[in-house]
């Protein structure tokens, strides 16, 4: 793979920065893509574009508007609260097609910029029961992809099948954990490196760190 080129996925999180050093590892040539699509927080965008700038990486970041006028939820809405599903219910931080919309375009720009790989942190082990992070969706679209441009692109999901323990413990491996911890945005609030410590996305994050440095101080 060394000799190849991939599109990473990125919003400036935990989980897609992790991935980004885990391609930049990989990969001969990476770009990265946001998607402003009038998320909650603007500031997540800004947080993609000075991790981006730092690490040397090529970044785009389109216009997806049109999500957000199409799926209103917590993530779009600031009147929308923040709050896990219940009773089998989605989580209110649910963006129907997000990941559909989102592969699909990168998949497109990684046809104009010649990558034959696209990178996304997508998680069915920690991944709120959204069904666009599952790896059934991510082979089904990978083929998708491959049929609808007659190419032969890879999706790499290097989280897939990782717990937020072993995610930082990846990015400690990448020798990224103390970047990741301090320049990401996961929380929901807004709040950048270690967040509110109060919303969903905080608390997943908060429980992972600390069994990670647990399980390090043992070793």
């Amino acid at each position: 793979m060394k000799k190849e080129k991939a599109i990473v996925v990125f919003s400036g999180g935990q989980d897609s920065t992790t991935c980004l050093f885990w391609a930049k590892e990989r990969f001969k040539e990476i770009e990265a893509v946001t998607f402003d699509y009038g998320q909650r927080h603007r500031l997540e965008i800004e947080c993609a574009k000075v991790i981006t700038e730092e690490l040397g990486v090529k970044h785009h970041i389109l216009d997806m508007s049109l999500l957000n006028q199409l799926a209103p939820n917590a993530l779009t809405r600031q009147d929308i609260e923040v709050k896990d599903g219940e009773n089998g219910e989605l989580p209110s931080t649910f963006v129907p097609g997000r990941n559909l919309l989102f592969l699909s375009f990168a998949g497109v720009l990684a046809s104009q910029v010649g990558a034959k790989h696209i990178v996304t942190g997508v998680c069915e082990t920690d991944f709120s029961g959204y069904p666009d992070c599952r790896d059934i969706f991510i082979k089904s679209l990978n083929v998708t992809l491959n049929l609808s441009m007659n190419d032969s692109f890879v999706i790499d999901t290097p989280l897939m099948w990782l717990n937020k323990a072993q995610t930082w413990e990846l990015a400690d491996q990448l020798g990224a954990l103390e970047f990741v911890r301090e320049r990401t945005l996961t929380c929901y609030n807004g709040v950048i490196a270690d967040g509110c410590g109060e919303c969903p996305a905080c608390n997943l994050r908060k429980k992972g760190l600390d069994e990670y440095l647990s399980y390090r101080k043992e070793f």
